[in-house]
Parts: structure tokens; C-alpha cells; sequence
């Protein structure tokens, strides 16, 4: 029998399922077997799919989604919530409604559940690739315009809610500042070894969801971290209790509020981590967790440039670091 996840209801008024699953890969499969993936994953129990323009996975999001109808696994289009992001090539208000168009039809779907900027920036056309970025990838960006384009596209129904992604608190004040509509969410890295204190205290302020990406540290990605999953903390709680160590860690960023994304393509990893919301972590574990030495692992070295957008990592975190 599929897990039940539990839902929060974000400021926009829609429910939203406290975990997803992420999407993106550093060697996508082909889309046929991406399909069959999110279809094990429908299977059993996850109804919240994260995906983005960048990822090139929102096609086999929609096949999946318009499969598990056709399969009767789900009645309608309704019952799964989906995330996507406006990529940093088309972060300019003149651009922000097609590039949703593009993913709705990428998609499938006449609307998306959560709509995100995906970082605070704008990038020169064709910069798809953050891996292979040349000098100066950056653009001037319109904050503001580009969140009112946001809003634009939530009036008419094409996402049902709005949000951004990488945002520091005070980016998103600058947003806050004018907004007729307020961010839903803000996607950040958040994990034990980058806890987010601040900025998850200010969003909780202003009632803005954090959503987690990377809760395991990303430790397979180019820029990702082994400080979660090689943490003798978690290792020493997970053998106590008698979990794995991504259990753990992935049940402290749920027991915070977070609304979590995981990643994992196999089956049996799936259904592993979905079997965190029966039980607790003690006081006592808690407060080993908070003492766990901090770093952020994302730090967009990249988009930094002394005659860039960006001059500094200061710059692009408003100190965040």
C-alpha cells in the first residue's frame, strides 16, 4: 500500500506534499526509463514531483503523470503536485510567461502547481549548462520585474502558486517589498551540515515554506559535500536507532518544517526514504545534530565575477555563508 504523505497548506491557500521527489541528474536516462521511474515512484506513495527547464526531466514528469492516469493509479491530473523553475536564461520579465508556456507544453499540464525563479540572476542565452559556464555568464537582472511576471503568470492560472529558489533573506525582502503576491517558497540547499538557521527563522517570519534541496548534501554532484553522509553524528544516531544514516538525516530537516526533496531513482530507496515519518528523534539527538560543524556546499562560485553582476560570494549570498 502507497505511503500517505502528510501535506502544509502555503500561504497561496494550495496544499503542498512535505516530501518530493527530485528529478534532476547528472546523466539523465532516457525518457521512456525516466517514465518508468516516476511511475515506481506514483507507485508508491510520492505524489510531489520536482523538476525544472533546466533538468530536461519535465517531459517524462508529464508522461508519467498522464500514464499513472491512464493505469488508474491516480484519478486525475489533481492528485500530483508539480514544482518546476524558470531557468536564469529566461529570468527577464518579458520572458518569464513563455518560458512557463514552454514547460506547461513540455509538461503536459495547463498549470503547474509551484512556479520558481530558479536563482537570483540572469544568464546570457545558452548558458544551459552550469558546469561548463564562461567568463561573465551574468546579465543585469530585474528582481522586481521578473517577480511581477511571476505574478502575472499566478493570476492566470498557470501556476498555482509562486516561489523562488536561492534566494538570501534579503533578496527576499527586496521581493516581499512589492509583492501583491508573496513568495510560496524559497528552495535553498538545507541539510544537518548546512542548517539555515537564519534564513529559516525569516521565512518562517513571513510565512514563506523553505523547501530542502540536497538534505543528504549532494555528496554525487561536482559541488556537493560528504559532511552529511560521513557525519559520525548521524552515523552514531542511525546505529541506535537502527536507521539508515540517510534516514536521519533526512527525518531532522522533516522534524524542522522543511518540506523535503529527495533523489534516488531506485525503487527500494524510494520506499527507504519515505519510511521517516512514523517515528522521532530525541532532544538529546537534536542537539548533537546542532552542533555539527556548518558549511555551505552550493556556493555558485561560478556566476562570481570581479567585473561580473555578481563581484563576490558576499555579493551573491548578502553574507549568507
Amino acid at each position: 500500500m502507497a505511503v500517505q504523505v502528510p501535506e502544509v497548506e502555503l500561504n497561496s491557500g494550495k496544499k503542498m506534499p512535505l516530501l518530493g521527489l527530485g528529478t534532476a541528474s547528472a546523466s539523465r536516462p532516457p525518457n521512456e526509463e525516466l517514465i518508468s521511474i516516476f511511475l515506481d515512484a506514483i507507485e508508491v506513495g510520492y505524489r510531489h514531483f520536482d523538476t525544472a527547464s533546466l533538468y530536461g526531466s519535465e517531459e517524462a514528469v508529464g508522461g508519467a503523470v498522464a500514464a499513472a492516469i491512464e493505469r488508474g493509479m491516480i484519478k486525475s491530473r489533481d492528485e500530483i503536485f508539480i514544482t518546476t523553475k524558470l531557468w536564469c536564461t529566461d529570468a527577464d520579465p518579458h520572458l518569464v510567461m513563455l518560458a512557463l508556456s514552454n514547460s506547461l507544453k513540455r509538461l503536459g499540464v495547463s498549470y503547474v502547481d509551484l512556479y520558481l525563479i530558479h536563482w537570483p540572476m540572469r544568464m546570457k542565452p545558452g548558458t544551459d549548462d552550469v558546469h561548463t559556464l564562461t567568463k561573465q555568464p551574468l546579465l543585469p537582472f530585474d528582481i522586481i520585474g521578473t517577480w511581477k511576471a511571476m505574478e502575472v503568470c499566478c493570476k492566470m492560472g498557470m501556476a498555482k502558486s509562486i516561489g523562488v529558489s536561492n534566494f538570501s533573506c534579503r533578496k527576499l525582502s527586496q521581493v516581499l517589498d512589492v509583492a501583491t503576491i508573496p513568495p510560496a517558497v524559497n528552495q535553498v540547499e538545507m541539510n544537518v551540515a548546512w542548517q539555515q538557521k537564519k534564513l529559516f527563522e525569516f521565512c518562517k517570519e513571513k510565512k514563506i515554506y523553505v523547501t530542502a534541496y540536497s538534505p543528504l548534501g549532494a555528496n554525487g554532484a561536482p559541488w556537493g559535500s560528504l559532511a552529511v553522509m560521513q557525519s559520525p553524528v548521524l552515523k552514531a544516531i542511525a546505529s541506535t536507532k537502527q536507521k539508515a544514516l540517510a534516514q536521519v538525516a533526512l527525518r531532522w530537516v522533516f522534524e524542522q518544517g522543511a518540506i523535503v526533496i529527495v533523489k534516488s531513482f531506485n525503487k527500494e530507496r524510494m520506499k527507504q526514504n519515505l519510511e521517516i515519518l512514523d517515528w522521532e528523534l530525541t532532544k538529546e539527538e537534536i542537539a548533537q545534530i546542532q552542533e555539527i560543524p556548518q558549511k555551505r556546499a552550493s556556493l555558485g562560485r561560478k556566476f562570481v565575477d570581479p567585473d561580473g553582476f555578481y563581484k563576490s560570494l558576499d555579493q551573491l549570498w548578502d553574507g549568507e555563508l
